[in-house]
């Protein structure tokens, strides 16, 4: 049994939860409850029916979502993973293991050797650019390796994750969370994963207007140094 804390980020999942949900290594991990964007599709229902704790967000967004859940995991140790197709489950206890080994947030990079993004066979992959752009710009700002700076799929030492104070909206969590482990040189670590086509439902995340919130986050970011 792993001594940590599982979060599973749900927003109208239904689809993706059916197909995944066996797949999920539940009995491995010691805490395990859902946080649930306020779902209308049945998938609270379906999770509370597999004996899975749920706590509903009165304030929406993934940012808060993240938040909410520090203050709810029982561990120190704590991996966030999204029933929707494109996380793989066989990788959240490989995540977690490297915070055992002393590693201070561990992400699952799409853009390493022998990793997928679900865009890469777009003709144009307008979102993989964005991301390796945005990836590269922190790297050479603040002294970085990351090859996926903006993957959601990671984990994180409780305290770390208090430390860094992150105050972002939306999707810009990961992102400012990936920057300020920079700025404060917490060891990071990545291993490839394989992002698959995503089962139903439809993601929340619009490449532009995410985009440009990124663009403004990294300018905040860079004008605030380490004063947060």
């Amino acid at each position: 049994m792993i001594k940590a804390s599982l979060v599973i980020l749900v927003k109208n999942e239904i689809n993706g939860l059916q197909a995944v949900f066996d797949k999920i290594p539940l009995k491995e991990i010691s805490d395990v409850f859902v946080i649930d964007g306020q779902s209308k599709d049945g998938s609270k229902e379906f999770l509370e029916q597999k004996g899975i704790k749920v706590y509903v967000q009165e304030k929406l967004g993934r940012a808060e979502a993240f938040r909410m859940a520090m203050n709810i995991a029982k561990h120190e140790n704590i991996v966030f993973f999204s029933p929707d197709g494109n996380e793989d489950p066989k990788d959240i206890p490989l995540l977690l293991d490297l915070l055992n080994q002393g590693y201070d947030m561990a992400v699952a990079s799409r853009f390493m050797k022998g990793g997928r993004s679900d865009d890469d066979d777009v003709p144009v992959p307008i979102r993989g650019f964005g991301n390796k752009g945005f990836t590269m710009i922190a790297n050479l700002i603040w002294g970085g390796h990351l090859t996926d700076s903006i993957n959601g799929f990671r984990a994180i030492k409780k305290s770390v994750f208090n430390n860094l104070k992150p105050d972002s909206e939306g999707f810009g969590i990961e992102y400012q969370l990936s920057i300020r482990a920079l700025k404060k040189k917490y060891k990071i670590k990545e291993i490839p994963t394989y992002e698959g086509d995503r089962i139903g439902g439809s993601s929340t995340a619009r490449t532009i207007p995410t985009g440009l919130y990124f663009i403004k986050l990294l300018w905040h970011e860079i004008i605030i140094g380490k004063k947060f």
